[in-house]
């Protein structure tokens, strides 16, 4: 199948906060919408987050499933706050701590939250228990998504300028995606990863190895009190720590639903990422 023309649509023109989006229909029956900041100056490069949604997405097809992170989870909402601080309460869809949410905003005074491209591709129902599923979907992100973007896009693309990250089973993607070509990125985050406890060795093992690769890869696992698998998050926290890997681990308030995604999920994705990127 051959690509069509990305379709752009503008959502503004140099105020920040507002974007461009462009939806690609990749070979085989692929999706991707890459998210674009409109306040970049024309030859700016800039770090590049590839999110990956969750199984309900998965579940709708490529056409309407590659719409989670910039429609159903609104990410879009998102990138306009955090250029616009200061958040609130409201924008975590009531799911966080005065602390944190203190000290969000502190972070954003200091240094305000510089701009990320974002590529949100369509992932099927991987199961993450057949290596052969896993593999194949690596596969096509690797030689198919991430080469289009690192062309196409305004990005540096270098690998400590690209991240990875995702909600629940894309978090689990994620893991498995960034685990297996460690030397691409530099930033790996997850959202709820949809993983349970008997999987933590092998995760421990794998990402021994990947920072065997690149001792520079940041992690991050997030969950949250009402999270289905902040157990086995936890569990995996500790046995990271266990075995000398740095990492950042945050348990914080919120479900394991759309308005989690909506709120503090969008949000702490779109800063973590921000904040550790590079930016040369």
């Amino acid at each position: 199948m051959v690509p069509e023309k990305p379709e752009i649509t503008d959502a503004g023109v140099g105020a920040r906060g507002q974007v461009k989006t462009e939806t690609w229909t990749l070979p085989g029956d692929g999706r991707a919408v890459a998210i674009v900041p409109a306040w970049a100056k024309p030859d700016e490069k800039l770090p590049m987050l590839f999110a990956f949604h969750g199984r309900g997405e998965a579940n709708k097809g490529p056409a309407l499933g590659v719409m989670g992170w910039p429609k159903d989870y609104a990410l879009l909402r998102a990138i306009e706050r955090v250029c616009t601080p200061p958040l609130t309460t409201q924008d975590f869809e009531g799911m966080v701590e005065a602390k944190r949410l203190a000290a969000h905003n502190d972070a954003l005074r200091a240094r305000p939250f510089a701009g990320l491209v974002v590529v949100c591709p369509y992932s099927p129902d991987v199961d993450l228990r057949k290596p052969a599923q896993i593999r194949e979907y690596s596969e096509y992100f690797m030689k198919t998504v991430l080469p289009r973007a690192k062309k196409e896009l305004p990005v540096l693309g270098t690998p400590s300028s690209i991240g990875i990250d995702g909600v629940s089973l894309g978090g689990a993607l994620a893991l498995r995606i960034g685990f297996g070509n460690p030397e691409a990125f530099g930033a790996l985050g997850t959202l709820q990863a949809a993983i349970g406890e008997d999987q933590v060795p092998e995760l421990t093992e794998l990402a021994r190895a990947a920072r065997s690769k690149n001792p520079s890869l940041k992690l991050r696992l997030l969950t949250s009190d009402k999270d289905y698998f902040r157990r086995a998050l936890r569990t995996a926290s500790t046995a990271w720590r266990a075995a000398g890997l740095e990492h950042d681990f945050e348990d914080v308030p919120g479900v394991h639903d759309y308005p989690f995604n909506r709120g503090p999920g969008a949000i702490e994705m779109l800063l973590w990422h921000d904040r550790l990127l590079a930016r040369a």
